[in-house]
């Protein structure tokens, strides 16, 4: 099938891609490494002997990161619909954590353990429909969100990627409820055209605020 001129357009701008072609040279599995590590520099959200849960993990960029991170006592789950490769430290679930067997799996994984972090970079599969990418986005982080309410510990942390638009605030808000503390950030490995950001809710309230 011939490429489209937006399509030759976006794998030029990849392939030039400064943090692409760095990931390359230093092994990692993604771009999105760095924007972990960005996040991290500032928030220092990873810590030696961390247990974590990585929510739509694959290819891998973020696993990578948390994996060296934790060390050979931490713990660092990940689940995606997506087969992912071995990553040292990290043990890896194929399947949905938004349904009943995936998150089986995941509670399985973690042995009863509380998670310090919980992290979701996922995006649905766009359909080019404005709307419905946004609505679908969203339901994405709230699906993560109610699992970190669920899974976290009480000082713990979730860092979560979403999208400006329908839906954003009242998204927000929510974190806002449930968090003594939310930041929005947007890492310098992020496009600069993409929509995407990404909120850090820490440290869970007694009591909601609603």
């Amino acid at each position: 099938m011939k490429k489209s001129p937006s399509s030759k357009l976006w794998l030029r701008r990849h392939i030039d891609d400064p943090y692409v072609k760095r990931s390359k040279r230093e092994g990692f599995r993604s771009r999105a490494a760095y924007k972990l590590t960005e996040i991290d520099e500032k928030d220092k959200i990873l810590k030696p002997n961390i247990v974590a849960v990585d929510l739509g993990s694959a290819p891998g960029g973020w696993s990578q990161v948390l994996g060296k991170k934790a060390g050979d006592q931490g713990k660092v789950v990940a689940i995606d619909l997506l087969e992912m490769g071995e990553i040292r430290g990290v043990t890896f679930i194929r399947g949905d954590f938004t349904r009943n067997d995936g998150l089986a799996a995941l509670a399985t994984a973690l042995g009863g353990r509380k998670a310090d972090l919980v992290l979701s970079d996922m995006s649905p599969n766009m359909s080019g429909i404005p709307h419905s990418d946004q609505v679908r986005s969203m339901a994405l982080a709230e699906l993560a969100r109610d699992f970190a309410l669920e899974h976290l510990k009480r000082d713990g942390a979730f860092l979560v990627k979403v999208f400006q638009g329908e839906g954003y605030q009242e998204f927000f808000k929510s974190l806002k409820d449930r968090f003594e503390k939310v930041a929005v950030r947007k890492p310098d490995a992020s496009r600069d055209e993409s929509a995407e950001l990404y909120l850090l809710a820490r440290n869970l309230r007694a009591t909601p605020l609603n």
